[in-house]
């Protein structure tokens, strides 16, 4: 088992012993415009009803790897036989303390490659890969809510929200 450190590509291997290339992106190992719209259009199909409209997903992967004024942060995307199978986006928040330093933004996994231990992995590395704690917004109703408190998160606030029109 190895991270995903920056610049680097790691090969790990998941569960039931797939090869798995972990490629790792920030503001200083930035995907071409290719890939990053590969990365968008995987999480806005995967997500499935959990997820955003692509223009929201690209501006979060554009805030994680500074491509507007923003503290950073990270993605990760993993890949079998060249096929994408998770995509993990973790930002920073630019804060500490009463605030996690980074929220974890989206993950989805293949909607094909569930079940292999892909999204644990991913989240994983992700966790080892961010520096200080990590938040992640989650509905009740999704499934990955279970993974999440294995791996020890846990809720405490409900949060709410206000939108002005």
């Amino acid at each position: 088992m190895g991270t995903a450190a920056p610049g680097k590509k790691t090969i790990t291997n998941t569960i039931k012993e797939k090869l798995m290339e972990i490629l790792h992106y920030d503001q200083n190992n930035k995907p071409g415009k290719e890939q990053k719209s590969a990365m968008v259009a995987f999480l806005a199909k995967h997500l499935e009803q959990f997820g955003d409209n692509p223009s929201d997903i690209e501006k979060a992967i554009n805030y994680a790897l500074r491509e507007i004024e923003s503290p950073g942060g990270f993605i990760l995307k993993s890949l079998h036989e060249g096929i994408i199978t998770c995509v993990v986006v973790v930002t920073k928040t630019g804060m500490r303390g009463f605030v996690p330093e980074n929220l974890l933004v989206y993950i989805a996994t293949h909607n094909e490659f569930r079940g292999q231990g892909i999204g644990k992995k991913m989240m994983q590395v992700a966790l080892e890969t961010a520096e200080g704690n990590v938040a992640l917004h989650v509905e009740p109703h999704n499934p990955a809510k279970i993974l999440y408190e294995k791996l020890g998160f846990t809720n405490k606030y409900l949060e709410m929200r206000y939108h002005k029109n």
